[in-house]
């Protein structure tokens, strides 16, 4: 089963409690994303993909199957390359994914064969880009459209690819390859139902243990050796390697809510366990992930968004509540998992990233089993 398509003939607005009081809240919020330097300004002048050289720069950026951290064709895959040929092209660098956004981080990048691939995002550049050693927009973009064609996550699939260049099935660097072998998922072949059946199935089948997945999930565009929060969400979050679910970005990398140095251990599993819980919270309310810019840097944010459920819902819920409510959340999706058969066992990185240095910083993954244990002592 792909998806569930639902014809509805009629449309109507949410309904609202108090539609004066929920409107001043959304105004104010609005400034406040837009006066923020991420919100209000690098997402909507690049996408997600202004992280590209940014996160390239920081010896973050897997490579070569994580190999490295730096990749030296970033720029030819980043968010002002995309911009420069997708405008050129009669694209669009940015726009709203849907009407009311104001951070406007999508885009539309039209393709040498005339069809279009919409959007391009970081972790996808990243996946088919510098973990495959493609410097090559426009492979990016192929094998983007590809996933979105037969229904499959460009990070898993990236992370899959990367396996099987380890397993020298193809070549890395290889564009034709890479795209010629995704195109088999469509055609039911025995190489497209390993690629769609995701890293870690790859990686049993071909005996690869160079293998970046959680609970079978493969592990996105930062590096956990030099940015350790993130290590320890990819850890522990329930959903496996999910950067989503506690994006410690923010403070090791973007100076973002705080900084906490990403090539060290300390502070790290309060980090990624504060945002875990934020995140949960924030998801339920349907507001996008890249708020969290803002909320976490303006005092006003959290209240201000307290103040808009409030206002939709007709409740009086306080901050508090809303940091209990994701608490909950997360305790719900543990239990779940322990329901499913998981066990703390699972939430743990790969051996290589605990064993092998990550070039520039030649840093390991140093965050202990106990350590990892506490993520969720609340």
């Amino acid at each position: 089963l792909k998806a569930i398509v639902i014809d509805c003939p009629k449309t109507f607005d949410a309904p609202v409690a108090d539609p004066e009081r929920f409107k001043a809240a959304a105004k104010k919020f609005a400034k406040i994303l837009l006066d923020h330097p991420v919100c209000g300004q690098g997402l909507p002048a690049y996408g997600t993909n202004v992280l590209m050289n940014i996160i390239n720069e920081a010896g973050t950026i897997p490579t070569r199957n994580f190999r490295f951290g730096r990749f030296d064709k970033a720029a030819e895959v980043s968010g002002e390359k995309l911009a420069e040929v997708a405008t050129a092209r009669g694209g669009k660098a940015t726009h709203a994914c849907h009407p009311g956004c104001v951070m406007r981080c999508s885009n539309v990048y039209p393709m040498p064969n005339g069809k279009v691939c919409a959007p391009i995002e970081y972790e996808t550049a990243w996946c088919f880009g510098p973990n495959l050693e493609i410097g090559d927009l426009d492979t990016v973009a192929m094998l983007n459209y590809i996933c979105n064609d037969v229904g499959l996550d460009t990070i898993d699939v990236g992370c899959t690819l990367g396996v099987l260049m380890e397993a020298g099935v193809m070549p890395f660097g290889d564009s034709q390859a890479a795209i010629a072998a995704l195109e088999e998922v469509a055609q039911g072949t025995p190489l497209g139902r390993v690629i769609g059946g995701g890293p870690t199935n790859a990686g049993k089948l071909y005996g690869v243990t160079r293998v970046p997945a959680v609970k079978g999930q493969g592990i996105p565009a930062y590096d956990p050796r030099s940015c350790k929060g993130n290590g320890v969400t990819y850890a522990t979050t329930p959903m496996g390697a999910d950067h989503t679910a506690g994006y410690a970005v923010t403070a090791n990398i973007l100076n973002v809510g705080g900084t906490v140095d990403p090539t060290k251990k300390e502070g790290q599993v309060e980090l990624s366990r504060n945002l875990q819980v934020a995140t949960a919270a924030v998801d339920s309310t349907g507001l996008c992930l890249f708020v969290a810019f803002a909320v976490l840097d303006n005092p006003e944010g959290l209240p201000t968004v307290v103040e808009m459920l409030n206002a939709q819902y007709g409740i009086n819920l306080t901050v508090d509540d809303v940091i209990a409510l994701g608490q909950n959340i997360l305790k719900v999706e543990r239990e779940f998992n322990k329901a499913a058969g998981f066990t703390k066992a699972d939430d743990r990185l790969p051996e290589f990233f605990q064993i092998e240095d990550l070039p520039p910083h030649h840093t390991k993954f140093d965050i202990t089993d106990d350590e990892l244990d506490e993520v969720f002592n609340f």
